[in-house]
C-alpha cells in the first residue's frame, strides 16, 4: 500500500508518495535522490545512515518513512549555513577526521546529535557520577536530576575522550579514523581551528531550524501552509 507524505529535508518542504514498508533512508536515498546518508549495514548497526529527525539523531534504516509524515530531517548536507560549514563538518577537515568518507556523513550528523545531547545535560553509559548512582552531575543548561532549567547554556559540556568515544560508539569507521574523529569533536565542541584560530564552538550553533516542522502544517503541495 503507497501512501503520500510530507517532509522538510535540509531546509526544504517536499512531499512524496510511497510504499509503507520504505525506511526512511530509501526514502532519502531512492526517493528523493539524497545520498549523504549511506547505507551501510542495514540494520542500525554501523551509524552510516545517521541523520537527525526533528533535531535528534537516529539511525535512519530504522524508521519507516510513513511514521515521520510532516518531520524535519537534517542530514550532513544541510548543516552548513549561508555558505559556512558546521563547526563539526569544519573539523573533520581540519583534523583529517575520515578516510575513504563513507562513513563520514553519519559520524558528522552524529556529533551533532551527541554534543547537542551532552549541552542539554543528558548522561551516556560512562558520565561520571551518573552511571554508578553516587553523587549526581551537574552539567550546564541541565540540573542535577538531568530536567532542563529553561535555557541551554553556551559553555561547553565537560567530555573527555573516553565520554566521547562512548557516546559515538553507534558510529563505525572501517579505515580506523577514531583518533582523528575524537580529535575533530573536541575541535568542535572547544571552537579551536588549526593554525590557532579560534572558531564557533559546536555548542553555540544550534541544529538547523526548519522553517516548517513537526507541529507545523504542512500542505500537500509541499509548500509551508
Amino acid at each position: 500500500m503507497d501512501a503520500e507524505i510530507a517532509l522538510q529535508v535540509d531546509g526544504r518542504a517536499t512531499t512524496v508518495r510511497l510504499d509503507t514498508r520504505t525506511t526512511l533512508l530509501d526514502a532519502l536515498r531512492d526517493r528523493l535522490g539524497i545520498f549523504s546518508p549511506k547505507k551501510g549495514c542495514d540494520h542500525g548497526q554501523c551509524g552510516a545512515c545517521t541523520v537527525l529527525l526533528n533535531g535528534r539523531r537516529i539511525n535512519s534504516c530504522l524508521v519507516f518513512a510513513v511514521a515521520q509524515d510532516g518531520a524535519s530531517v537534517v542530514t550532513a548536507a544541510g548543516l552548513a549555513s549561508e555558505g559556512e560549514l558546521h563547526p563539526v563538518q569544519q573539523a573533520f577537515l581540519d583534523q583529517d577526521g575520515f578516510q575513504c568518507g563513507y562513513c563520514t556523513p553519519g559520524q558528522i550528523c552524529s556529533a551533532v546529535g551527541m554534543l547537542d545531547e551532552a549541552a542539554r545535560g543528558d548522561p551516556s553509559y560512562v558520565t561520571p557520577n551518573r552511571a554508578d548512582g553516587s553523587i549526581p552531575l551537574e552539567t550546564p543548561g541541565g540540573s542535577a536530576d538531568g530536567q532542563m532549567n529553561g535555557s541551554l547554556s553556551t559553555q561547553a559540556p565537560e567530555l573527555p575522550d573516553d565520554e566521547i568515544r562512548e557516546r559515538m560508539s553507534g558510529n563505525l569507521c572501517r579505515c580506523g579514523a577514531y583518533v582523528n574523529i575524537v580529535a575533530a569533536i573536541r575541535q568542535a565542541l572547544e571552537g579551536e581551528q588549526v593554525g590557532g584560530h579560534t572558531g564557533r564552538p559546536a555548542t553555540e550553533s544550534a541544529i538547523p531550524q526548519p522553517t516548517n516542522g513537526m507541529n507545523q502544517p504542512v500542505d500537500r503541495t509541499g509548500q509551508p501552509g
